[in-house]
């Protein structure tokens, strides 16, 4: 049966009643991106983040008040009774991995079994949580049917359009990014398709099924995770040949297909965690993913090395001593933005404090709020001059490249000792880089 005869009103998208499930930094500038053009509701279950999005307070970073003033027709709200009788529902919660990096859906299902609660004849549910090939069908469509008793592709439908969200990122933004879309029949893939070409200028790419979608997803930042873990392993090896990697990287990337990564720490919610997601498939289905793990291992295990560097460096210079004081530039994952989600920084310090150095953290995108919620002891929003036998460059971000390198070497001793963990600064500049 066609999708317009049980759902007369897709016919006209336009009048199509949103919700978007999840508002951090992928559901809440898709909710605003559609609220500049039809009534979305946008809900959250963290009532503190509801609260303070109604004040135009996105702590995220990602939309400032004026962002969220265009968004004429978005509301908030933390009540499951504000989005029933809605149409179309676009789930967006984290997929993160737990302690033993299997794939953790508890935040999937829970958005899921809302969504299934209040889910009527007729809707459609989209999801662009990053997950494994099959797990919209295989592990939310059942929990729709079961909390909805209603029937999968009769009586409900689903899609799943992959996010592209690159925090902290100012140039890619939603709509200048082309998307992904796809539909659980070709009628319903092709309005979500255009759903989404309402808000997408740069196009959207209809994939043949939501296991395509699903899989293209979560390739691309495998992919990355396993490109800069060859570069990482190089930088390891260079480092024991004693040449300087990033000259290597410049010499190299002279040639028109030399691929541009940088070796460093890799966090976040995306590049560190989605190849979990692919592994855990594979081996479920008997195919061990040698490269994707090999990739994971050297990545997880650079805050170790570089720890090491850092501890062996000092030791060798003569600055290594039980009050030996470490100032830390940079927590967050990447630079330029807050989230501190997966940052590999706090295993480099851990590693750091286990040693007996007294380490300090000094990051300007770090918040009161973080500081408190992540209950960061280590954090020092101001540090002096004068005060510290290391200093650790481990974030690019915009401020510290501002400062300069002399400024920044005004924090330490006489006797100092500069890691630019990012290359930030010139070689010379710096008495260790990665």
């Amino acid at each position: 049966m066609s999708a317009s005869k049980i759902t007369p009103y897709l016919e006209n998208l336009q009048a199509a009643r949103i919700a978007v499930i999840g508002l951090g930094y992928v559901g809440l500038p898709l909710a605003a991106e559609f609220g500049k053009y039809r009534p979305v509701v946008g809900f959250d279950i963290n009532e503190c983040r509801i609260a303070e999005l109604k004040q135009g307070i996105d702590t995220t970073l990602e939309l400032s008040e004026h962002d969220l003033s265009e968004a004429s027709g978005l509301s908030f709200s933390s009540d499951p009774a504000d989005i029933v009788n809605l149409d179309i529902y676009i789930i967006t919660v984290p997929t993160p991995v737990d302690d033993e990096k299997k794939p953790d859906l508890a935040p999937l299902i829970n958005a899921t079994e809302i969504v299934g609660s209040v889910l009527s004849a007729g809707n459609v549910v989209i999801f662009e949580s990053t997950v494994y090939p099959g797990a919209t069908e295989e592990d939310c469509v059942p929990v729709l049917e079961e909390k909805s008793r209603l029937r999968f592709n009769e009586d409900f439908f689903c899609g799943y359009s992959p996010e592209r969200i690159n925090p902290g990122d100012r140039d890619h933004r939603l709509p200048f990014i082309t998307k992904v879309t796809s539909g659980s029949t070709p009628e319903i893939a092709e309005v979500v398709d255009q759903l989404y070409k309402q808000i997408i200028v740069a196009g959207t790419y209809k994939a043949e099924s939501i296991r395509v979608a699903e899989a293209a997803k979560v390739i691309e930042n495998t992919q990355r995770d396993v490109n800069i873990a060859l570069i990482n392993e190089l930088a390891m090896l260079f480092g024991k040949l004693g040449i300087d990697t990033q000259a290597v990287l410049d010499a190299a990337g002279t040639k028109w297909n030399f691929l541009p990564f940088r070796p460093g720490l890799v966090g976040g919610h995306c590049i560190g965690v989605d190849p979990y997601y692919l592994t855990e498939k594979a081996i479920r289905n008997g195919f061990p993913p040698r490269m994707i793990l090999s990739g994971r291992e050297i990545n997880d295990g650079m805050a170790a090395y570089i720890a090491e560097q850092i501890i062996a460096e000092m030791e060798l210079h003569g600055v290594r001593g039980r009050l030996s004081r470490i100032l830390i530039m940079g927590a967050t994952f990447k630079e330029d933005c807050p989230d501190l989600r997966n940052s590999k920084v706090f295993d480099m310090i851990r590693i750091l404090e286990a040693d007996g150095l007294q380490v300090e953290v000094f990051d300007p995108w770090i918040s009161d709020s973080d500081i408190s919620r992540h209950k960061l002891t280590s954090i020092n929003m101001s540090p002096g001059y004068g005060e510290y036998d290391a200093i650790v460059v481990s974030v690019a971000h915009s401020q510290f490249k501002g400062m300069g390198v002399e400024k920044i070497k005004k924090f330490g001793k006489q006797n100092h000792l500069l890691f630019d963990l990012k290359s930030v600064f010139p070689l010379t500049q710096s008495d260790w880089r990665l």
